[in-house]
């Protein structure tokens, strides 16, 4: 029983207290009304103490320990009020109003954390480990790095991991947001907290419970819910300065009327009773947070992840979007389309040698080169002395003979024939991007790749321009390859051979058009990132970089959630203005009826709380 009254005391508190404190005052009106005077002020006492005793000790924790005002306090000091000159009543139905108000901002607060229960909620508490023949069902947090867990048809996954055995369609809506089920069959990728399909599978995990993809997820959602937006701390540093004018208003409108007006001392005191209500700015500090919450929360059912409340708004007054080409505007799997040897040497050797320079190298071109030499059977060579060129390529030692691969430049002036000047031309043509082997200073090769562009690649750029964003692309491929990718896509503008640094420049370049987000895969794209107004981290599903790095993590490989994030930060936007203005309407409006008007405390509390209300609900629109 006791157990019973302490889960309902703790999920519906506020409601509870709002309940024996409305009884308390019918007692105290019953007791007024019906010849028990002697009753009535002991019960409206209780009512009081009832319903504003946690109002007053948070406002009074707040004065004591930061020395300032805040709206509890101010309350509570106008409910007092009324009561010293009489109004018992009046006051009671203000603490009544505000500790529901409280408690309906609680409830309502608590569905923009719907988002954050929901996906704690997808983690499976136990797994069912191989050993052998054997399967024995343990807890998730007993799981070690290696084990082998059997995931049945219609199980969640309960680890990140790699199929080891199976074939089966998984649901990974809850972490990347892709409507579709995707098909999952040996050395695939699998997530914890996405939902098997028809098939069993055999994982093997490979990243602790607490390392997983979704329990990330859950940390930045948590992290962002608990981060306020610069609108939020400037409000709430308006709202100490704010709460000091309206105390000194009250004070002011108790004592100048009966000196300079003739007006009676109840009649002002109660006037400045209504002004210290009417005139608090909770409705205006409420106006934010709900809004940003709930547009989080938003952006997290449809797999975008902003590390907190300042992205959303930045996102929505984004001018220029800025992709990276490779692995962001197209698939970041491109293919060997021709390899030219020079001299003496093969296809196979010149292939042979780039693919075992490349053997470490986690770059897309690197992959498509171990790829294609993994085709062909070839048996690799172990390189030595690698060392990374940024923006470049690589050089390492193959065979006890120095080599090296990637732009011209690293020929170091090494000219080639011009018959092997017009193959290279026609090949970019083409729209081929061309990487050169060399020994020493003398080329022995190039590799023509081509990558193809994402399908909704071209229909997400167009709904940017639509928008009314200039949209640029930005690579460090050669200027003919560029420009032929830039036009099948649609960009405004193409950037090309560029370095890292040199994309870092031009970001800051693009921000003489305004506000500038960069779109990039997490990784070779990071200082770009990190100098835009709003860094965006493509394919989060399959790097940690990215959520590491970028203010916003689309968590599936899905172009035209760029223009779903801008439009969410701009309505996010757009609702908290409303809120702002009408929080400020009502404030007047109250204020001004309240002198030259005629209304009384309730009617002032009913109006100050139900704009507050109104303006909650208001934010949790975006839930929608």
């Amino acid at each position: 029983m006791r157990a019973s009254w302490n889960i309902l005391w703790s999920k519906h508190k506020g409601l509870i207290v709002t309940a024996l404190s409305l009884g308390f005052i019918i007692l105290a009106w019953y007791s007024g009304r019906y010849g028990y005077s002697e009753f009535e002020v002991p019960f409206y006492v209780v009512a009081y103490a009832i319903g504003g005793y946690q109002k007053a000790w948070e406002g009074l924790q707040t004065l004591i320990k930061e020395k300032d005002l805040d709206v509890d306090l101010l309350m509570v000091v106008a409910a007092i009020g009324a009561a010293s000159i009489g109004f018992w009543r009046d006051g009671a139905v203000l603490i009544l109003i505000f500790s529901l108000s409280g408690a309906l901002e609680g409830y309502t607060l608590e569905r923009t954390n719907d988002e954050i229960k929901s996906i704690m909620k997808l983690r499976p508490e136990e797994a069912i480990v191989l050993q052998g023949n054997v399967e024995k069902r343990v807890r998730v947090e007993e799981l070690q790095l290696g084990d082998h867990l059997l995931v049945r048809p219609g199980e969640r996954i309960a680890a990140d991991g790699i199929v080891r055995e199976g074939y089966s369609s998984v649901n990974q809506a809850s972490i990347t947001g892709e409507s579709m089920p995707i098909d999952k069959s040996v050395d695939d990728d699998v997530f914890a907290g996405t939902m098997n399909g028809q098939g069993a599978l055999v994982i093997e995990m490979t990243k602790p419970a607490e390392a997983t993809l979704l329990a990330k997820i859950i940390h930045l959602v948590q992290e962002a819910q608990s981060e306020r937006p610069p609108s939020q701390l400037y409000m709430e540093r308006f709202e100490r300065i704010y709460a000091k004018i309206v105390i000194t208003g009250a004070v002011l409108i108790s004592v100048l009327p009966p000196l300079i007006l003739g007006w009676s001392w109840s009649e002002t005191v109660y006037k400045a009773m209504i002004f210290l209500v009417v005139a608090s700015p909770c409705a205006l500090v409420s106006s934010i947070m709900p809004a940003v919450l709930s547009g989080i929360s938003k952006g997290a059912r449809n797999g975008i992840l902003f590390k907190g409340g300042a992205y959303l708004e930045a996102i929505g007054n984004v001018n220029v979007v800025a992709f990276d080409k490779t692995g962001t505007l197209t698939e970041g799997m491109p293919r060997i389309n021709q390899v030219i040897p020079y001299g003496n040497y093969t296809e196979n050797e010149v292939l042979n040698i780039a693919a075992s320079l490349e053997t470490w190298s986690e770059h897309p071109i690197a992959k498509a080169i171990i790829h294609r030499a993994k085709e062909k059977k070839l048996q690799l060579s172990v390189a030595s002395k690698l060392e990374a060129i940024p923006g470049f390529g690589v050089h390492g030692i193959v065979e006890g003979q120095e080599y090296r691969i990637g732009k011209l430049d690293l020929t170091q002036g090494q000219k080639l024939s011009e018959e092997e000047i017009k193959a290279v031309r026609k090949l970019e043509e083409q729209g081929n991007t061309v990487i050169y082997v060399q020994v020493g200073k003398e080329p022995i090769g190039v590799l023509a790749l081509q990558d193809t562009l994402r399908p909704q690649a071209k229909e997400a750029i167009n709904q940017l321009k639509q928008m009314g964003i200039k949209v640029v692309m930005l690579t460090g491929d050669s200027s003919s390859t560029a420009q032929i990718m830039g036009e099948q896509v649609g960009v405004d503008e193409v950037y090309s051979e560029l370095l890292p640094e040199q994309k870092v420049d031009l970001i800051k370049k693009l921000g003489d058009y305004g506000k500038v987000a960069m779109v990039g895969d997490g990784v070779n794209d990071a200082p770009a990132l990190a100098v835009a107004s709003v860094g965006i981290a493509m394919g989060a599903a399959g790097t940690d970089v990215a959520l590491e790095t970028a203010n916003v993590v689309l968590m599936a490989d899905d172009l035209a959630k760029v223009a779903y994030a801008i439009a969410l930060g701009r309505r996010t936007t757009r609702v908290v203005k409303q809120n702002v203005t009408f929080a400020v309407a009502v404030i007047l409006f109250l204020v001004l009826s309240n002198f030259f008007g005629n209304i009384n405390l309730p009617v002032g509390v009913i109006g100050h709380e139900g704009s507050t209300i109104l303006v909650i609900i208001s934010g949790l629109r975006l839930l929608r």
